[in-house]
């Protein structure tokens, strides 16, 4: 989930912060998230990815 979160912020120009205002976080946990380390509960996963505007299944699938 890591790489992809990292990944998607990028390319929706997001900081972590922008992002952990949308998704009602601390942009300190969004950065947690991303360096892996600690794993978001399921209710996170929605909201990051609600944030994001994507389906949570993108931030947990294996890209590449």
């Amino acid at each position: 989930m890591a790489i992809n979160l990292r990944r998607i912020r990028h390319d929706k120009q997001l900081t972590q912060e922008e992002l952990a205002d949308s998704a009602s976080l601390s942009a300190r946990y969004i950065g947690a998230i991303e360096r892996a380390d600690v794993s978001a509960s399921v209710t996170v996963l929605g909201q990051i990815a609600e944030a994001l505007g994507v389906e949570p299944a993108e931030l947990v699938t294996k890209s590449g």
